[in-house]
């Protein structure tokens, strides 16, 4: 089962630093689940982790990224 994952830019500018509206959402074929944090699992075992901290930014401004222990391949 294929699952997405959406990163609502307009619910991020009107939280205003603040938390309000959830801006991820988690969609797959059968519902789309709204929040402010995802953990992304594989065999039980978390590989990465969606992060929304708007009352403490990242140095470079970021409110909303994806974090994890494991290589990157790019």
């Amino acid at each position: 089962m294929k699952t997405r994952i959406h990163i609502n830019q307009h619910h991020i500018r009107a939280n205003k630093g603040r938390r309000g509206l959830p801006v991820v959402t988690v969609k797959d074929y059968k519902q789309n689940r709204k929040t402010d944090t995802a953990k992304i699992m594989h065999d039980g075992v978390e590989v990465a982790r969606i992060v929304y901290r708007p009352e403490k930014p990242l140095s470079c401004g970021a409110k909303c990224w994806v974090e994890t222990e494991y290589e990157v391949v790019v």
